[in-house]
């Protein structure tokens, strides 16, 4: 399943719609996370766009008895390109953890503020509604293509019959928002045995404005300490599917690290830590962005010489190396990118603006688009990249103008 929401809930996006009311300019710093979280969620429409173009992949013959790999590439396109194979790489090792990460900034100031009640009403109301519409709306909707591509007879009710017939409920991204749910339940009962333990993380944080390299240092070793013993039990490609909650099974406790890092840069002060705009990371945006191609091009060349010569390799090594390798490479692009949007992402633009304030209902509602327009120029002979780009100029145009659509209901949007 291939994946993707950025801090798809926003806990400061009421404080920011009070601001806008009373003509005050918002702050810098959440400027430039509004619009990384847009960013992110462009890369996540962008990243399944592509998927029916990389090559290697069989389309499935049935739904009942589908690879494992069915889920993420629900229709299967006989042209394709390498190049998307390193496009889909980069993104899968950086932007689910980083979307992570945006999630927990702002949890900490809210549980204080709202108090733990308040606070897990509000995940329920902004997460949980959503996730329940997708997996019961959305999804369904996204996977019909991979059934129309099956051998044999095709109808609503056969449709119906296979995918109830699977024993659990694909939700495609979805994943991502109940996880992110189960996060936040997890965090207030912490807080409720532990009420100062978000100072404690904080103060974990509290040198990364003067001394960023070694913030991230630390999140790598935490990082690698997690997820090298999950990826040598589990392995790379797993994942727990419990009706309709699924997540990548090696990647639950990095998940985590990055998610509770995120609270700890929150509670210490995100305008005086990491992510200050005059910090040290804004200011060395060059080195760090340096720094993640760098990083990546490195595993890159890993992967090649585990592919010509991972049959010699002991699964020891091969698990540690690659683990610390996908760590590094993780950290590196996170840092990256957080040190080019502090930076830059300084002014505001109508055009982010928007996408910032519909980047929520874009990921929610993308999926059923990617695989019907996949669908529908299955049979084109134009050239795979011709095909990726016009699946994502029609996904992004029809998902943004979804979302800015159905945001108009009141009651859509007190929850979107």
């Amino acid at each position: 399943m291939a994946s993707t929401g950025a801090s798809l809930i926003r806990p400061e996006a009421a404080q920011r719609d009070a601001v806008r009311a009373e003509g005050v300019a918002r702050p810098a710093h959440n400027l430039a996370l509004g619009y990384l979280r847009g960013f992110l969620v462009v890369l996540v429409l962008a990243h399944h766009s592509v998927l029916a173009y990389i090559g290697g992949i069989p389309q499935a013959k049935s739904l009942l008895v589908q690879p494992s790999y069915w889920r993420a590439f629900m229709v299967v396109d006989p042209h394709h390109w390498a190049g998307f194979g390193l496009f889909t790489g980069f993104n899968d090792d950086f932007f689910m953890s980083l979307m992570f990460f945006l999630s927990g900034l702002f949890v900490w100031s809210s549980l204080k503020r709202k108090g733990n009640a308040s606070f897990v009403g509000e995940r329920l109301r902004r997460l949980g509604i959503p996730f329940l519409f997708a997996a019961a709306i959305v999804a369904p909707i996204a996977y019909y293509p991979s059934y129309l591509l099956t051998t044999g007879a095709h109808s609503v009710a056969g449709y119906a019959h296979d995918w109830l017939a699977f024993g659990d409920w694909p939700t495609g991204p979805a994943w991502f928002i109940w996880l992110l749910l189960g996060f936040d339940l997890c965090v207030a009962a912490l807080y409720a045995l532990m009420p100062n333990f978000g100072d404690a993380i904080g103060r974990l944080a509290s040198g990364a404005r003067l001394h960023p390299m070694r913030f991230f240092l630390l999140l790598f070793a935490a990082s690698a300490a997690v997820f090298i013993p999950m990826l040598a039990i589990f392995g790379a490609m797993a994942w727990t599917s419990i009706g309709p909650f699924q997540f990548q099974t090696a990647r639950l406790f990095h998940y985590a690290v990055y998610f509770l890092a995120g609270i700890g840069v929150g509670a210490y002060g995100i305008d005086r830590g990491l992510l200050a705009s005059d910090g040290i990371l804004a200011r060395h945006w060059l080195r760090w962005t340096i720094g993640m191609l760098v990083a990546f091009a490195v595993s890159v060349v890993f992967m090649v010489i585990v592919i010509s010569k991972g049959a010699t390799m002991s699964p020891i090594f091969l698990n540690t190396v690659g683990g610390a390798m996908f760590a590094l490479t993780c950290g590196a692009s996170s840092f990256g990118f957080l040190a080019l949007f502090v930076r830059f992402a300084t002014r505001r633009r109508w055009i982010w603006d928007s996408l910032s304030d519909n980047e929520y209902g874009m990921y929610l509602i993308h999926y059923m688009f990617v695989s019907w327009l996949q669908l529908a120029i299955l049979s084109s002979p134009m050239p795979a990249i011709a095909k990726a780009v016009l699946v994502f100029a029609g996904v992004l145009l029809l998902s943004w103008g979804a979302s800015a659509s159905i945001r108009r209901i009141p009651a859509v949007s007190r929850i979107v």
